[in-house]
């Protein structure tokens, strides 16, 4: 398949070159001269990934990517906090589960079994850690007074270590479903996943474009106390193509293409014919260097944000560190 690439893909690629293409056109990063300071840089690492892990990195807080939960509600695939040994901060445990809004409702619903175990068994996982974060990403709107409790028998248990909670971006209480000051009068820290303006099917778009972060910024501002608002930034970029090739074809669509493409059967495979053909696919690609990760974090700070996130380690422009620091 040929593929046109986009301006957007340009600008990937002299991304690509390294910092000197940085330099050249953000000059004041590559100084140290313009960087932002935050009371705490909250990080993320993958479970497998430590080798992201630099040394000496402006990060306060690293949080291992993730246990989860199990089609039984047991908790599962907790992170060895021994391959971050090294690390100097505080280490927080992620829970994740992302996609099964059936399996959170049976872990939150305190009328099932599972809930009390559920929260035991992160209490006990907990031990080695500074703190554990809850990123429970598919909860039903009916669960949301659970949730809250849940998140309180878990502190309860916690102690003296610390409660995080993830929670989607939104631009105003109509949208804010699960309560962001409902959320922050249990967790210690809110991490505001100030991401996925546009996702993968959605139309092509910034990641957080300095607009929607604004708003967003400002509506987690009017309702989360400033110490435990934490603002989340995206390393990572999307592309969107203007086609899409992958799907399923009824005989008589397949007859049309082989007339339109001006192609025969290509060979046959297990017994079944095959045609092949070239497809022309314009791709827009929408990513965060280190000069749009600056502006952001320049953004939130002027809005009064003190700690800031980054989702995750290994995605990053390198120059991005040149441009944060700790108070």
């Amino acid at each position: 398949m040929r593929i046109a690439k986009a301006a957007g893909f340009r600008a990937l690629a002299l991304s690509a070159l390294g910092l000197s293409a940085i330099a050249t056109s953000a000059q004041p990063i590559a100084d140290g001269s313009a960087g932002v300071a935050f009371g705490e840089v909250w990080a993320y690492l993958m479970r497998g990934e430590e080798r992201f892990l630099g040394d000496g990195l402006p990060i306060t807080d690293l949080c291992l990517f993730s246990a989860e939960i199990n089609a039984y509600g047991e908790l599962v695939g907790v992170p060895p906090i021994d391959a971050v040994s090294s690390f100097p901060g505080r280490k927080h445990l992620v829970v994740a589960e992302v996609g099964s809004y059936s399996l959170t409702h049976f872990c939150l619903d305190p009328s099932f079994p599972i809930r009390a175990a559920l929260v035991e068994a992160i209490v006990a996982a907990a031990e080695p850690f500074d703190g554990v974060q809850i990123d429970f990403e598919a909860i039903p709107i009916r669960d949301r007074d659970n949730f809250v409790t849940f998140l309180g028998e878990l502190k309860a248990g916690l102690g003296s270590r610390a409660l995080s909670v993830a929670a989607p971006a939104r631009l105003s209480a109509a949208g804010d479903a699960l309560g962001y000051s409902r959320l922050a009068a249990v967790a210690d820290r809110v991490v505001v996943m100030a991401y996925d303006e546009h996702w993968s099917t959605s139309e092509p778009g910034p990641v957080a474009s300095m607009d929607w972060c604004r708003g967003v910024a400002a509506y987690a501002r009017s309702v989360v106390p400033p110490e435990r608002l934490v603002m989340g930034l995206p390393f990572y970029g999307r592309a969107w193509g203007d086609r899409r090739t992958n799907r399923a074809l009824k005989y008589s669509a397949v007859e049309e293409l082989i007339a339109e493409k001006g192609v025969g059967v290509f060979f046959r495979e297990s017994g079944a014919p095959r045609i092949r053909y070239q497809e022309t696919v314009n791709v827009d690609v929408y990513y965060d260097d280190a000069e749009s990760l600056l502006e952001r974090m320049r953004l939130y700070r002027d809005s009064g944000v003190r700690s800031v996130a980054f989702w995750r380690l290994g995605q990053e422009d390198p120059a991005v560190w040149k441009a944060v620091s700790r108070d």
